[in-house]
């Protein structure tokens, strides 16, 4: 198999773009709790109407914490659609109206690992499943780590309650991404991307309060 006839540099910048097509038809098929089900009958011009049936979703947050010896804080928790206890990042929902993203990644910090942190950073956005969710990711990167006084610590409830915590070379995370001993995508997306701006020097983190235009609303 050859590979495809491009020339270097030729057409459009690689970035992805807001690129909205018609939407003749919007139906909600099921109100959940936290996520809707719906379907769009969407006008692609040339290439017709079709049919597109996905999850609306309120957006996540998720979290890097990195102490001063490189190591990133992973938690595990049972996650029942897969059936399994994974090893994660802090994360959580965008649920609370008009929480700016990096107080609600402080709020996540501070509920699931009593952990607080005085500095903080975007390493990464990302859609979790653009194929069938408007889930948008942002991904923290939290240094400068202290502890929640315990008069003030959340109590953790339902598959929360179960979290064990644990301190792993930066570079160990890594490598257990790229043998496929850890699937979640915020720490994937996360560990990977720590590892790759700390190899630059950090030049690529932006504000925490950085402009996120691929998220839906915002």
């Amino acid at each position: 198999m050859t590979a495809p006839d491009v020339a270097p540099g030729a057409g459009p910048s690689v970035a992805d773009e807001p690129f909205p097509r018609p939407v003749l038809r919007h139906e909600v098929l099921q109100h959940g709790r936290i996520v809707d089900l719906v379907r769009d009958e969407v006008d692609l011009g040339a290439a017709g109407i079709v049919t597109r049936e996905y999850v609306v979703h309120p957006g996540a947050v998720a979290v890097v914490a990195l102490d001063d010896a490189d190591r990133v804080l992973l938690l595990r928790q049972y996650r029942h659609p897969v059936r399994a206890r994974m090893w994660e990042v802090p994360a959580g929902l965008l649920d609370v109206d008009g929480e700016p993203p990096a107080e609600a990644a402080a709020r996540e910090l501070a509920e699931e690992t009593d952990t607080t942190a005085a500095r903080w950073h975007v390493l990464a956005d990302f859609a979790s499943s653009p194929g069938s969710s408007d889930e948008a990711v942002r991904v923290f990167l939290a240094r400068g780590l202290g502890r929640v006084p315990d008069a003030d610590r959340h109590t953790r409830t339902g598959e929360e309650s179960e979290i064990e915590l644990r301190w792993v070379p930066l570079d160990e995370a890594v490598a257990r991404v790229l043998d496929g001993s850890l699937h979640n995508p915020s720490a994937v997306v996360g560990v990977l991307a720590a590892a790759t701006s700390r190899a630059g020097g950090w030049a690529s983190l932006r504000p925490a309060d950085a402009p996120w235009p691929s998220r839906r609303g915002a």
